[in-house]
């Protein structure tokens, strides 16, 4: 049951709850006939005692159980009633219509006839247009007040209920006129949301609804101040939303002399206003943050003494009880130690018993006890303690929330920054992200052992801090094992904080050794977080895999260019060559034959070649970069300082990076093993055309492993230099008999093979030597076909 915007406080014995087709905006009981009404946006209901008695004890509930008022209960059908009183064998209802306030009566019916309310006249009072703060929908909002006033010598005023009061004759009849009086009517007053207040006489005939005082603010409560409990009320309050209270009561004489006339004095409190209540000579009202209480005696008498009548004065001194939050209150009620208690519904639905001191209703404020007085100041202090604890609390907790807000976004900026850079880990050349990793390879030597090392550079180019809780993973696995479907790879992991922008990470990792080489390699990145430091370890734990944010960054190629050992151009003195036999001296031998070479089966050679057209070198390799003064070197020059000076894929060559000025460049491989790189411009007589100038780039060494796997990153790098080439319609990119990707793959299968049969003869993994020799024999005589074959122009 949900009231209106000033719930009702009623005081009765938990039996049942009732559950209304829409919002309570009132209820008033009948206690001599039992019966409940309720005001609903619907109409009124009306409830009797006796049959909610039964639908009880059907319900065979423990606790209270739930009833349910139905249609069968509807006695008034009227729309927006807001206000209910019932007066004697009249109920009352005030609603609001489009021009006006109406004050229904309607006869009530007796038990066999509870659906027969016969309407027995009515009272209304135009609704104000000329002011913008009454408006409709604001008078709406706002729950009118109903009361009312019995002379003190009617005949009926010996035993009132709730919401009626006995008023001194003489007072009665200055405020409501002699027909009131001497008919001893009740009188009906009502507060509006518009600041009037009303009254019209119940059994006047041809009585009106008219105005006797206006607030200026919405009216929240009226009631009546007496001396004692017993004797008539001497003066009406009526107390505005916005802290107005005004005094009615009779005052004998004036300035200028005189009878008795009726005064209204208007007093200011502190605002706003949301329940009152009046209990002899106490005004207890909630202001939503604080429960405060005004003697009304001694703001009379101080107004009196500043001889201000009927005006407005200046705030009083009010009495704070340190109760919050009340929106409701009842009639309070007398222990047997003396001291009050008053009954308060807070907006959370609690109800509160709240205890005051005798002495606030014998002196007010100013006869408090000292020792009172001291309690109550440390009270506040206690209490301002208290709430400056939680407001710490709630600043450090605040505080807490905000910086978590502040690097979520930072994270969320910084994966939507990576995600809109992604290049799918793919080797192309795509737009690179503002966080990447670059690397250099580098020979070193440790423990008189030669190991190829691989220095990754993570570069931090974005606009935003990455914090603690990234790590950066780098994966090495070998490509023959990628293209394979194997999952052999190396993984290692680099915790780090607060790479600021701008700055760079560099971290070292083993790559390859001569005794067990994996080239050519792929190194992929990523970044990972690890939310449970900004979320916490439980609230990470909760998140989809365990709050760990993967971002994939790029894909480096280590090949054998990257990791060949420059030893120096043709005729200078090199190191002693070294050749790796796999195979036995009867594979030497047998390829020895095959080559035709000398006696000795140490000096067996194996070689390939890649042709490349001299015209695409030359239109793509013009606008290399050359230093001050440099002359444009040869084409066979400038192919081979291309294919060993460039970064290719991202990995650049650390060291001595001699410069080359010859068209034969001696090094060694990762193996060990001397590898010789020719170019050498030659004509070469093609089909239906002219004789055509090409550049052969030719690679030999006694390894044939060295030999595959730089042929394969000669291949690579000439498949990235088409790439480059500027598109002209005379120049066209032509192969024959095979394309250039075409026999990229080829040049991996040829590495795999070779690379299952290392494994098969280093692990004995039962593969004779015949074996071996014939597959060892295949791909060389596969690798001089594609030689052959292979011309890129």
């Amino acid at each position: 049951m949900r009231l209106f915007n000033h719930p009702v406080l009623l005081i009765i014995h938990l039996q049942a709850v009732l559950i209304f087709p829409g919002p309570v905006r009132d209820l008033v009981v009948d206690e001599d006939e039992q019966i409940l009404y309720a005001a609903c946006c619907s109409g009124v209901y009306c409830i009797r005692f006796s049959s909610l008695s039964s639908r009880i004890q059907r319900a065979n509930s423990s606790t209270a159980p739930c009833v349910k008022v139905s249609s069968k209960d509807l006695v008034i059908r009227e729309d927006g009633v807001f206000a209910l009183l019932l007066v004697n064998s009249v109920l009352l209802s005030l609603r609001l219509t489009n021009a006006s306030w109406l004050l229904s009566r309607y006869k009530i019916a007796e038990a066999s006839q509870l659906t027969s309310y016969e309407t027995c006249g009515s009272f209304k009072v135009p609704l104000i247009s000329d002011s913008e703060d009454h408006s409709p929908d604001e008078l709406s909002e706002r729950r009118p007040v109903l009361f009312c006033v019995h002379s003190a010598d009617s005949p009926s005023s010996s035993s009132l209920p709730s919401g009626h009061i006995r008023l001194e004759p003489l007072l009665f009849k200055l405020l409501f006129g002699i027909d009131a009086a001497l008919a001893k009517s009740p009188v009906v007053i009502c507060g509006l949301p518009d600041g009037r207040l009303c009254f019209a006489a119940h059994r006047v005939p041809g009585s009106q609804l008219r105005v006797l005082h206006s607030l200026e603010q919405p009216v929240v409560f009226v009631g009546a101040s007496a001396g004692t409990r017993t004797d008539p009320a001497d003066r009406l309050v009526a107390l505005g939303e916005r802290g107005r209270v005004v005094l009615v009561a009779s005052r004998r004489g004036g300035p200028q002399g005189g009878g008795v006339r009726a005064t209204f004095t208007e007093l200011s409190v502190p605002g706003p206003v949301v329940c009152a209540f009046l209990h002899e000579r106490l005004l207890y009202y909630s202001t939503g943050s604080d429960l405060l209480v005004l003697h009304l005696a001694s703001a009379e008498a101080a107004n009196d003494e500043a001889g201000s009548p009927n005006k407005v004065s200046p705030p009083w001194n009010v009495i704070s009880l340190n109760v919050c939050r009340l929106i409701a209150l009842a009639r309070p009620a007398r222990t047997t130690e003396g001291k009050v208690e008053l009954l308060g519904l807070s907006c959370r639905g609690q109800l509160q018993r709240i205890s005051f001191p005798v002495g606030l209703h014998d002196g007010g404020p100013s006869q408090l006890p000292s020792s009172r007085a001291g309690r109550s100041i440390k009270d506040v202090l206690s209490a301002i303690g208290n709430v400056s604890e939680r407001a710490s609390v709630l600043k450090a907790s605040i505080k807490s929330r905000n910086q978590t807000l502040k690097r979520l976004n930072q994270v969320l900026n910084i994966i939507f920054l990576l995600s809109a850079g992604a290049d799918g880990g793919t080797l192309s050349p795509a737009r690179e992200k503002p966080i990447r990793c670059h690397a250099a390879i580098g020979w070193m030597t440790l423990l008189q052992k030669d190991s190829l090392n691989l220095n990754c550079i993570l570069d931090n180019a974005s606009s935003y801090i990455l914090e603690q809780g990234w790590t950066l993973n780098v994966s090495a696995s070998s490509l023959c094992d990628s293209t394979k479907g194997q999952s052999r790879s190396a993984h290692y992991s680099f915790p780090f904080q607060n790479l600021q922008p701008g700055e760079k990470l560099e971290i070292s990792l083993p790559l390859a050794t001569e005794e067990e080489s994996s080239l050519p390699c792929l190194v992929s990145f990523s970044l990972t977080l690890s939310l449970g430091w900004i979320l916490g370890a439980e609230e990470a734990a909760s998140q989809p895999d365990g709050g760990l944010v993967s971002l994939p960054l790029n894909t480096l190629l280590v090949d054998y260019l990257h990791a060949l050992r420059m030893v120096g151009p043709a005729g200078r003195n090199a190191t002693p060559q070294r050749y790796d036999v796999t195979a036995g001296d009867g594979v030497q031998a047998f390829l020895e034959r095959r080559r035709g070479g000398g006696s000795h089966a140490g000096s067996a050679r194996h070689s390939t070649s890649v042709k490349v057209s001299s015209q695409l070198v030359r239109d793509t390799l013009k606008n290399s970069e050359r230093r001050p003064g440099e002359t444009l070197p040869s084409v066979c020059v400038a192919l081979l300082d291309w294919l060993l000076r460039e970064g290719h894929g991202g990995v650049k060559m650390e060291g001595d990076k001699m410069a080359i000025k010859n068209s034969v460049v001696h090094a060694r491989a990762p193996n060990g093993g001397a590898v010789k790189l020719t170019a050498k411009e030659i004509k070469l007589a093609v089909e239906h055309e002219e004789s055509l100038a090409i550049v052969e780039v030719q690679v030999e060494s006694s390894s044939l492993e060295a030999v595959c796997g730089t042929h394969h990153a000669i291949l690579r790098r000439v498949q990235n230099l088409l790439q480059k080439a500027p598109e002209k319609p005379s120049a066209t990119i032509r192969m024959q008999s095979l394309r250039a990707r075409e026999a990229l793959l080829r040049a991996e299968e040829m590495l795999q093979r070779l690379h299952q049969s290392r494994v098969s003869c280093t692990f004995g993994e039962g593969v004779s030597t015949g074996k071996v020799t014939s597959c060892l024999l295949s791909v060389y005589e596969e690798l001089r076909r594609n030689e052959s074959s292979l011309l890129i122009i």
